[in-house]
């Protein structure tokens, strides 16, 4: 199992939450590093066009667009799955068609999103939910996110109906931060260690 380092991301985290699930994980940083691996983490935090010139300087950008082995992407690294982020007009991996644009909050609601969302799963059968009850809560910090569409496997609310995870073949995201979202959060990164290759 690879967790890639794009020098955005809080990787202890999403390490210790795989320890306990038993995995083994090793930082990844180079194009032949993320060749090798059986299954990729992309995790990220933060501005998305920071993230975007991490994939270009490191040179990561092609071996991820090659990768196909099953390949998440966590808050940010969900994000650069999609074709753009209206965040400083960043370019993604273009893996998902669409665009990650802004979040507007309704009256009340604070911006950017924090703190823990119910998910409502859009598909009667998802891998990533396999086992996890329908609008279970996890935690979420962010200020963009993706629309809703064919790839999109569970939604939550903040400012109206959003993506909150896809899955589409190889590739799997997650909006929320399933290594802070306690046991449900846990069950979501024990579905993708098991996803098949």
């Amino acid at each position: 199992m690879g967790v890639v380092d794009l020098g955005c991301a809080n990787l202890a985290s999403v390490s210790f939450a795989l320890e306990r699930l038993g995995a083994q994980s090793d930082i990844v940083r180079t194009p032949s590093e993320i060749e090798e691996a059986e299954r990729l983490i992309l995790p990220g935090v933060g501005a998305a066009s920071y993230a975007a010139a991490r994939l270009d300087a490191l040179d990561l950008r092609d071996a991820l667009c090659r990768f196909v082995r099953p390949l998440m992407g966590i808050c940010l690294g969900m994000q650069l799955l999609f074709e753009r982020s209206e965040e400083g007009d960043a370019r993604g991996l273009g893996l998902l068609n669409g665009v990650v644009s802004k979040r507007t909050p309704e009256p009340g609601e604070t911006w950017p999103h924090m703190g823990w969302s119910r998910v409502r799963k859009t598909r009667s059968q998802t891998c990533l939910f396999d086992g996890v009850a329908d609008g279970s809560y996890f935690y979420f910090v962010h200020g963009y996110g993706a629309s809703i569409d064919d790839a999109t496997a569970g939604e939550a609310e903040y400012g109206g109906p959003f993506a909150a995870a896809i899955e589409q073949g190889n590739l799997f995201g997650c909006q929320f931060h399933p290594e802070r979202s306690g046991e449900a959060g846990a069950r979501v990164l024990a579905n993708f260690l098991s996803a098949p290759c």
